[in-house]
């Protein structure tokens, strides 16, 4: 199975501000395995162009620290699935883990309090 999983970056690790990052790391995934990771400098940030930008660069599934609810709806709507609480890491560790399930998410933007399908389908709070 083929991912472009996005991350968006402060430096080289996990930006916590989804709306606040210098760029985005695409990480494509084939069979579990990491094949390539491109740097890209997003446009100028307003209000939803960060989603409609990296879901028009065919990210699959975006991995971030916080995100707005706009930008979830946003990402919902383009098909990208959203896990958001990720801790501060590299692109590779944070794919590895999530390829692996282990990756843990602190944050979430739903009032979800199980396992399952948490993506925020259309919450508004």
């Amino acid at each position: 199975m083929t991912k472009r999983i996005a991350i968006p970056l402060l430096g080289n690790v996990l930006s916590e501000h989804f709306g606040h990052c210098q760029a985005f790391a695409y990480v494509d995934v084939d069979n579990n395995e990491i094949t390539k990771i491109t740097i890209m400098d997003p446009p100028e940030h307003q209000p939803g162009t960060f989603p409609k930008w990296v879901a028009a660069n065919g990210a699959t599934d975006v991995i971030a620290g916080g995100m707005g609810p706009m930008a979830v709806n946003l990402f919902n709507e383009a098909g990208v699935n959203v896990f958001v609480g990720a801790p501060v890491d590299s692109p590779t560790n944070l794919v590895n883990d999530f390829l692996a399930e282990k990756l843990v998410l602190n944050a979430n933007y739903c009032d979800h309090h199980g396992e399952g399908d948490h993506h925020g389908h259309g919450h508004q709070h």
